[in-house]
């Protein structure tokens, strides 16, 4: 079988070097243009486009530049644009997504998965059509996500998606025959600065979930500090919502119903480092507001 690859971030790459070792020939890869990735770096290849190049395999960045290339069959995972129906209708698509369809159709399934707070979430191995993610699926593989954090969580699917694709791609049955959704559709809308905001009107556990994104912040003394790692206090919080404050050797932060111990924060301008090690830099002592 002769495939197209869609794919741009580390977890597509996952199942584009799956398909290789597999045996598949995968004829292109259409990937998002390259881009700076961090601040002061000049451009560089997104993930997919570096294991493309790295296993020799031609790679376009618009839709249209996979005219010339005969395939039987077009695969998709986390590319990061709709499909033209023209291009469907020329090529058939599976699309590997990250939930368990038709939960979180849309571009940001994982993080809004952490968000409300699922207990499980999965990979659903669909055939592309017109609207967003409501094609049928050929194969789903459910996992819990307890309390991973994002980068965790994209992980473990990304292995988890990539085999799936196999079994799908393997099995006649499987790849003849997709079931129609079914079930109440939710959407996962995509994320914005503030999605990552912490809010002390929010329980502990609200605000760790946004913690488990991985690109949480505060505003201390209208300062921005990321917070890498934290937990739930376990006993009765020793802080005002809103406040922050050094107790009992940890580094407390104040919010509704609660508290949260934070472990690690990257403060504006300076690199990660323990959350105590922050406090002490600061060089003042007592409760201090943030927002």
């Amino acid at each position: 079988m002769r495939l197209a690859f869609l794919g741009t971030p580390a977890p597509a790459a996952v199942s584009l070097g799956a398909l290789c070792d597999a045996g598949y020939e995968v004829a292109v890869v259409l990937t998002r243009p390259d881009r700076r990735r961090s601040r002061g770096s000049g451009e560089s290849p997104s993930p997919v486009k570096a294991e493309a190049l790295a296993r020799g395999i031609p790679v376009v960045h618009r839709i249209a530049e996979l005219a010339p290339f005969e395939v039987d069959r077009g695969v998709v995972v986390a590319y990061g644009a709709m499909i033209p129906a023209s291009v469907l209708e020329r090529i058939p698509m599976l699309n590997v997504h990250f939930s368990l369809l038709p939960r979180w159709r849309g571009a940001a399934p994982v993080e809004r998965a952490i968000l409300a707070g699922d207990h499980e979430t999965g990979v659903s191995i669909m055939s592309l059509d017109e609207g967003l993610d409501t094609g049928p699926v050929h194969l789903e593989r459910r996992i819990e996500i307890a309390g991973a954090s994002l980068g965790e969580l994209l992980d473990r699917l990304a292995r988890l998606g990539a085999q799936a694709l196999l079994d799908v791609l393997g099995d006649p049955a499987l790849l003849d025959q997709p079931v129609a959704q079914s079930g109440e559709a939710t959407y996962a809308a995509k994320l914005d600065s503030e999605t990552f905001h912490l809010d002390p009107a929010r329980s502990p556990e609200e605000n760790l979930r946004v913690v488990r994104l991985e690109r949480s912040w505060v505003l201390v003394e209208d300062r921005r500090v990321r917070l890498i790692g934290a937990h739930v206090l376990s006993s009765a919080s020793p802080v005002a919502p809103g406040t922050l404050d050094r107790c009992d050797g940890d580094v407390v932060l104040g919010v509704r119903d609660g508290a949260l111990v934070l472990e690690t924060v990257r403060p504006e301008g300076a690199r990660t480092m323990p959350a105590t090690d922050w406090w002490r830099g600061r060089h003042a002592e007592g409760t201090v507001r943030w927002r």
